[in-house]
């Protein structure tokens, strides 16, 4: 984000976590307010606790932590309970409490991750003056809160995995038609050469971030009712990203290969022959994997660039050419590929 204001950034902040900030705070309200009208005779924060701790972007891991919350939530209370009730509180029984909640944590966690949430809740029943009646009214009021949390968090505001899918396809489109281009630009010039590959190793890790995006809004669609009917959209948005996927790696072999040749040879009468030569591929290549992100059919876009390889391959057969032939040969045979 280097050069950008402050106020940009802040706005891309609230633009980005705005909508689930919005949905915590809703159904926090409505949590509490359902708590007080169920009968609630203290001011029923454990309820409206639940969507701040347990509501995330991903519905699928918003139901997996409200799970595992009201599971820490029920351990907890009877953990710290039947220890009250046997023991007075001092520093072994707290040792042994303490103890026991993280060993359940353990168990009830989610992959690798330990529930603290036992642990957290027999203590506080562990110190409380009146642990039956605060354990009861935790148990309650988490549960209300939680199954109001698992109904309302997927329809407030949902997630839109078409538009995500969509936004992901054209900026993976940009990446990927730019850095060829740029690439074949670069070749027999140094400086250019080595920012190009630089600049190309970034792409490609921002590139597999887009990948990872894409396939969390393809299973995010298993938990939107509301955008149901965008699955074979969304699906298909995803097919159209993992096959592009698969050119990053020759983009990154073509920035390598200009990089080390360039910086061998330098600027000779071979690596120009090859700029000249692989310039109007690249651009034909760029507006074949545009097409195929677009969900337009590529073939008139390959078929230009394999006649100007064609021309290219007719006119420099030397090793240094065949190599920076290649990287151009596999994208377009994935452009070529099922569904084309």
């Amino acid at each position: 984000m280097t050069g950008v204001s402050p106020w940009t950034r802040v706005r891309s902040r609230l633009s980005a976590q705005g909508p689930t900030a919005a949905r915590i705070l809703v159904i926090a309200v409505i949590c509490w307010q359902a708590a007080l009208w169920a009968g609630a005779d203290q001011p029923p924060v454990f309820a409206a606790i639940v969507p701040l701790l347990c509501l995330r972007d991903d519905s699928a891991s918003s139901l997996t932590a409200l799970l595992l919350r009201i599971l820490g939530v029920l351990a907890g209370v009877a953990l710290g309970v039947i220890v009250v009730h046997f023991f007075r509180p001092d520093t072994a029984v707290l040792a042994v409490v303490l103890g026991l909640a993280l060993l359940c944590g353990a168990v009830i966690g989610s992959g690798t991750a330990l529930n603290v949430q036992v642990a957290v809740t027999s203590l506080l029943v562990f110190a409380n003056p009146a642990p039956e009646s605060y354990g009861f009214a935790r148990l309650w009021e988490n549960a209300l809160g939680g199954a109001i949390t698992a109904v309302l968090g997927p329809l407030l505001w949902p997630r839109d995995p078409r538009r995500e899918a969509a936004t992901l396809a054209r900026r993976y489109a940009d990446d990927l038609t730019t850095g060829l281009v740029r690439g074949a630009r670069a070749i027999g010039s140094p400086d250019a050469a080595y920012a190009n590959r630089t600049r190309t190793e970034a792409e490609a890790a921002r590139l597999r971030g887009y990948e990872d995006r894409a396939r969390e809004a393809q299973k995010a669609m298993r938990f939107n009712p509301l955008r149901r009917r965008q699955r074979d959209t969304v699906a298909e948005l995803g097919d159209r990203i993992g096959r592009a996927a698969r050119a990053a790696p020759h983009l990154l072999a073509l920035a390598a290969e200009v990089d080390f040749f360039t910086a061998r040879d330098g600027p000779t009468a071979a690596l120009a022959r090859a700029r000249t030569g692989l310039l109007p591929v690249a651009e034909a290549t760029a507006r074949a994997l545009r097409a195929l992100l677009d969900g337009r059919d590529p073939g008139a876009d390959t078929a230009a660039a394999r006649a100007a390889l064609a021309r290219y391959t007719r006119e420099d057969t030397a090793p240094v050419a065949v190599l920076l032939r290649r990287p151009f040969t596999r994208i377009l045979d994935l452009c070529d590929g099922p569904g084309n």
